[in-house]
């Protein structure tokens, strides 16, 4: 299974572009601006589209990809979203007023765009071409959001991403009992704005420390940080590469952490 990095910033600059992630070439996690660098072809491709929550930087090139590739398919873009995270699209997004309603257009029967609810455990089989198991993982955000766990119905390991989420440990009790290839998990702000990350409930790296140690004993795989702020990636990164220095001083198991950065690929 190949998921490609389009956007993994916590807001735009540029060659920043936000959170999404093209698994193979049928599946689209998340829908921020990374979606644009994709062509025509690539978009009209995508056949399922799972979203961790509504925030604009996760949902915002979704009616502009759609809008573009409408002529170019013959049955909707499904989208899968916590029940919220769809009425909040139909409500300020898809109302005729942001943007055209796409589950109705051009009738109600054939719609360009259909939206399929999910919720916090469900398993899904996604995918017309190359078939995926997604399990939503529970998130803790300011508002309704998800993560997922994604591997090939044929494989083992799961490519891990927890969506904007703070304190979690629901979260790790799941992840303990998979076989993880990898896990891209949020970090937006540096210890310096820590206030900010807890009203927010974002990450930053003395809560990632405290939310890593919670993996369970002897299970390593790569740890990709994303949703990075770009004024503070280096920052970030460099709290980060403290805390990970911290551990191996102290001969405590260590984590192979690593940066994400866009328009890179991840074999799982």
């Amino acid at each position: 299974m190949q998921v490609r990095v389009l956007g993994c910033s916590g807001a735009i600059a540029r060659n920043c572009r936000t959170t999404s992630f093209l698994v193979d070439d049928d599946l689209l996690v998340d829908a921020g601006t990374g979606v644009g660098d994709l062509t025509l072809d690539e978009m009209a491709a995508i056949d399922d589209v799972v979203l961790t929550h509504s925030h604009l930087d996760h949902v915002a090139a979704l009616p502009l990809m759609i809008d573009a590739i409408a002529s170019r398919r013959t049955q909707p873009v499904r989208v899968h979203a916590l029940r919220p995270t769809i009425d909040a699209l139909r409500t300020h997004v898809f109302n005729n007023v942001i943007w055209p309603d796409f589950a109705s257009i051009p009738s109600r029967e054939s719609p360009f765009v259909s939206f399929h609810e999910i919720a916090i455990g469900q398993q899904l089989q996604l995918g017309s071409r190359q078939l995926k198991h997604i399990e939503v993982l529970p998130a803790v955000h300011t508002v309704p959001t998800c993560g997922f766990a994604v591997r090939c119905v044929e494989g083992t390991s799961h490519w891990v991403f927890s969506g904007d989420t703070e304190r979690n440990s629901p979260f790790w009790e799941r992840v303990n009992a998979m076989d993880v290839g990898a896990l891209v998990i949020e970090t937006a702000f540096s210890n310096r704005e820590q206030a900010l990350a807890e009203r927010s409930l974002h990450l930053s790296p003395a809560t990632l420390a405290d939310e890593l140690a919670l993996i369970g004993p002897g299970r390593n795989y790569p740890v990709y940080i994303t949703h990075t702020k770009p004024s503070e990636t280096e920052e970030i990164m460099s709290q980060i590469a403290a805390f990970a220095d911290g551990l191996r001083a102290q001969g405590l198991e260590q984590r192979d952490i690593r940066w994400l950065e866009a328009d890179g690929v991840l074999h799982i």
